[in-house]
């Protein structure tokens, strides 16, 4: 059973390979694009971020952190919105514009974040991204891109059903699979939220009572 799932995964990722190149580089040029954004904003733009930023950061080092439980949850339920979103326009023929638009945004929304850090407080800054963005995002960026790549493909499918006559291919197998693809992708999120409510706050702690302190 592990040989046939391994084995269907390998054909997968092999006949949609152009699909997850092209979703890898369009995240990272979000990414590219979010950290020169922060060189654009102008100085009083900078201060207003950094003052709300640095009420975070003395909230963070008097203990004030939510609840995890509740941190978990509201992280787990935005992300879980974002991928039945992605699900919802996978199905659709008009949807695969707003999926680039959508992997293209959290690209940048990554980058923005790890290079207004690194600007404003340089090797604490960016001692502080590595230990509140990136640990949750070694599982979240591959879970995107996977995510953008299966949505793509399953709209191009749409579109080659509804516009090349040729094409007699059952599409409902296709939906199950694109279905639990979506399911699995879940799990893994959950994972990632379980990182990011229990054990980012307490790195995170770390770091900022070593810039104040």
């Amino acid at each position: 059973m592990n040989r046939q799932i391994k084995s269907s995964v390998i054909i997968h990722l092999r006949e949609n390979s152009s699909i997850y190149l092209f979703t890898t580089v369009l995240f990272l040029i979000g990414v590219i694009f979010g950290a020169i954004i922060v060189n654009s904003l102008n100085f009083l733009q900078k201060e207003d971020l950094y003052y709300y930023l640095s009420r975070f950061f003395g909230q963070v080092s008097n203990g004030e952190f939510a609840n995890s439980a509740l941190m978990f949850k509201q992280s787990f339920m935005h992300y879980a919105k974002y991928v039945g979103l992605m699900w919802i326009l996978g199905l659709s023929i008009i949807g695969l514009p707003i999926i680039l638009i959508l992997l293209f945004l959290k690209g940048v929304v990554v980058g923005f974040t790890v290079g207004f850090l690194v600007n404003q407080i340089g090797w604490y800054g960016f001692l502080l991204s590595f230990v509140s963005v990136m640990p949750q995002n070694i599982i979240l960026v591959p879970a995107f891109i996977f995510l953008g790549a299966a949505a793509i493909t399953f709209s191009l499918k749409m579109i080659r059903q509804q516009f090349v006559k040729k094409v007699n291919d059952p599409i409902f197998p296709h939906f199950v699979r694109y279905s639990l693809l979506m399911s699995g992708i879940l799990l893994i999120i959950g994972l990632a939220s379980m990182f990011e409510a229990y054990v980012s706050p307490t790195l995170m702690k770390s770091v900022v009572e070593m810039i104040y302190n």
